[in-house]
């Protein structure tokens, strides 16, 4: 990912934060047959390893989990995002010299993936999943809530992956190249957005 060293993002923790916001990834693989992507849903468990081990799972009919990767997998996590207009630039009244662009907030996470149809993993997997996107729910669903043999016949349509983190790499392009002036002007303006990731972009630009 191409990043300036102003928007560069190496804060652990913002980079974690990111990933377990961004609810959809899209895993990526080189292989072979060429370059495969899948979006899905992907949980990040910070115990394992010095970046963490990300989960998940695809339909056993998907083709990119019974390819071999070439190299490193690619998961890309992408955080609120935002179209900036040139004429909240001071600098468009005093030059013209200006251009629109995108704010935006992403990470990419690289490593090895192991795709795997073992059932207990497979079954722990969906769970962890579940659990933690059904928690947010005033009545949460669990898997245990369906037969067991529905559930089982479920497992068998999906395979799941495990993706050991080698690296990082952060991005919050924020308007932090340009002056004061302009990134509060960006600010109030986004902030006044009906979009809600707008907003969301206007609260994290650096005034």
């Amino acid at each position: 990912m191409y990043t300036p060293p102003a928007f560069r993002d190496d804060d652990r923790d913002s980079l974690r934060a990111t990933i377990r916001a961004a609810r959809l990834a899209t895993l990526v693989t080189a292989t072979a047959d060429g370059v495969l992507a899948t979006p899905l849903p992907l949980i990040l468990d910070e115990s394992e390893g010095e970046h963490g081990v990300l989960y998940g799972h695809l339909a056993r009919a998907n083709g990119q989990g019974r390819v071999a990767a070439l190299g490193e997998a690619l998961a890309i996590f992408m955080g609120p995002d935002a179209y900036v207009t040139p004429s909240w630039y001071e600098t468009k009244q005093e030059t013209g010299k200006v251009v629109p662009t995108w704010n935006y907030v992403a990470v990419h996470a690289y490593g090895p993936v192991e795709f795997f149809d073992d059932a207990t993993r497979l079954l722990a997997v969906v769970t962890r999943l579940t659990n933690l996107y059904e928690g947010e729910r005033a009545k949460p669903w669990a898997v245990s809530d369906a037969p067991p043999d529905f559930v089982q016949a479920q497992l068998r349509g999906i395979i799941g992956l495990r993706l050991p983190i080698t690296r990082l790499e952060g991005k919050r392009k924020l308007s932090q190249n340009r002056s004061p002036a302009d990134r509060a002007n960006v600010a109030a303006g986004l902030a006044a957005s009906e979009r809600a990731t707008d907003r969301e972009i206007a609260a994290l630009i650096p005034l």
